[in-house]
């Protein structure tokens, strides 16, 4: 059974759809964009589909690892049982997933049991109140997203091994036993845009591309990028919170198809040492109810401050300062790991600075508008993100910050960066993002952080504790650099 897209579901609609199925998965988001979820029977579904059911607050209460949190955390700990939240299915959401016999799919989204207000921490609850602002001014918001990721192909243990069991789970055995530097790329060599290396796995590079459209998350650009064994992924932009969905479902799409092939698709920020990170770039606008860009300027201001600006309307000028002055107390969320701040370095095509231009692909903030584009597509890109950030976060992130900056009217107090100028050099005006996990999430949490503003001290305690958890693992891991540098020599 096929459904046309674009097809309300809803309570009613939910017998007939599933009318030819047995079983319904389910999935929520966790602080790390990790999808959490389970398998359950039509007839269970059916039942739950209005009012919810209980799902485990531990997925609230531990890393990405199943480990608990160092801290006690109000969401999810030891004293409140690890209660059960209650999950309610986005009946929105609704996809099957294609390389699962077509098994119905929907997310859901996580609320307290006893207040029924949306879990402060589910990424999907935090970006819905965020939009709900801006909706309730007659407002939308449209963004894109674009992803980077490495992939691998661990050689199996077993060579006679067929294809479909050399899961990701070799690349874990592999590691074991064996230095990360010698895990071997899927093709090697720098081809950024070729067309013959995808050739060299072509079911598994048009797999992707046409799983997901039939996923309901499609690709409006795939190529190569520069480095070994790298792809690049443009979904197709929509609207902010559908976005998100595709953006998080992404990777599950990339994950799953993978693993039939024996490939570990890679999302952390920084895989290789001296070869450029993988990126998690975010595209947003603001729509009027007739999907009127409102960044686009009526006429050109030819007494516009900056050169940069004069087609960018009062509101997107406004938004802009949000994001300027509020970028680097959000620094945990776009740049949510260890690793992340290894991307985040000087020469290698990322921003490290507050920073902004008129097309400018060196600053954190790249503003698309006209002459080189149409009106009706100006918009931002925001740089700093890596692929190993959590999608929902994010753009929660970039629309708090800029619609803080249109409520307040913000003026935009720094300069573009000059075409040829690099970001972090002497004619950059911009501070100096954070260079490491640690710095990011004390701006993060500091008493007066914007984050606190816009997000709430609940929100901003319980994600600067996941951090300060995955700090406290850093600290005391001793690692393979520490080990060689200095068994001999100290």
């Amino acid at each position: 059974m096929s459904e046309k897209k674009g097809d309300e579901v809803t309570i009613g609609s939910l017998p007939k759809l599933l009318e030819n199925d047995t079983k319904v998965k389910l999935a929520g988001v966790d602080v790390d964009g990790i999808l959490r979820g389970k398998l359950i029977s039509k007839k269970k579904f059916l039942g739950i589909a209005k009012e919810g059911f209980g799902f485990c607050s531990v997925i609230f209460g531990w890393d990405m690892h199943d480990q608990t949190y160092f801290r006690e955390l109000k969401i999810s700990n030891a004293d409140n049982g690890y209660h059960d939240l209650i999950a309610i299915p986005d009946l929105s959401s609704f996809r099957r997933i294609p390389w699962e016999d077509d098994v119905p799919f929907f997310l859901v989204s996580f609320f307290d049991p006893d207040s029924r207000k949306p879990v402060s921490a589910c990424p999907r609850g935090l970006l819905k109140t965020t939009v709900d602002k801006l909706h309730e001014k007659g407002y939308g918001a449209m963004a894109g997203a674009e992803y980077e990721f490495f992939q691998f192909k661990a050689p199996p243990a077993d060579s006679n091994a067929p294809l479909s069991e050399r899961n990701n789970s070799s690349t874990v055995t592999f590691l074991r036993e064996n230095p990360v530097n010698t895990l071997p790329s899927l093709t090697e060599g720098m081809f950024g845009y070729s067309l013959t290396r995808p050739v060299h796995n072509q079911e598994y590079y048009y797999g992707i591309f046409d799983a997901c459209e039939k996923f309901n998350c499609g690709i409006e650009g795939w190529h190569t990028e520069s480095g070994p064994g790298v792809f690049e992924a443009a979904l197709s932009f929509g609207e902010i919170q559908q976005m998100a969905d595709k953006a998080g479902l992404f990777k599950y799409v990339v994950k799953s198809v993978a693993t039939k092939y024996g490939i570990t698709p890679c999302f952390m920020a920084k895989p290789r040492q001296g070869l450029p990170g993988n990126s998690g770039h975010m595209h947003i606008s603001i729509v009027d109810k007739n999907g009127k860009n409102l960044f686009a300027r009526e006429e050109k201001d030819t007494e516009a401050k900056y050169k940069d600006i004069e087609n960018l309307s009062d509101m997107g000028r406004y938004f802009l300062a949000g994001l300027l002055e509020g970028l680097p107390d959000i620094m945990p969320i776009v740049a949510p790991t260890i690793n992340s701040y290894k991307r985040l370095v000087e020469n290698f095509w990322a921003p490290v600075t507050v920073s902004w231009g008129l097309e400018h692909r060196a600053a954190s903030i790249r503003l698309i508008a006209p002459p080189t584009s149409k009106p009706g597509a100006t918009r931002f890109e925001v740089r700093v993100p890596g692929a190993d950030a959590n999608p929902f976060y994010v753009l929660s992130a970039i629309l708090a910050l800029g619609w803080r900056g249109v409520e307040k009217k913000l003026e935009i107090k720094q300069a573009p960066l000059g075409k040829g100028q690099d970001v972090g050099g002497k004619a950059d005006p911009g501070v100096r993002l954070a260079k490491s996990l640690k710095e990011a999430t004390e701006r993060f949490m500091r008493p007066k952080s914007i984050a606190r503003e816009v997000f709430g001290d609940e929100f901003v305690e319980h994600y600067a504790g996941t951090r300060e958890h995955e700090i406290r693992l850093w600290d005391e891991a001793v690692t393979d650099w520490e080990v060689r540098r200095y068994i001999e020599t100290v």
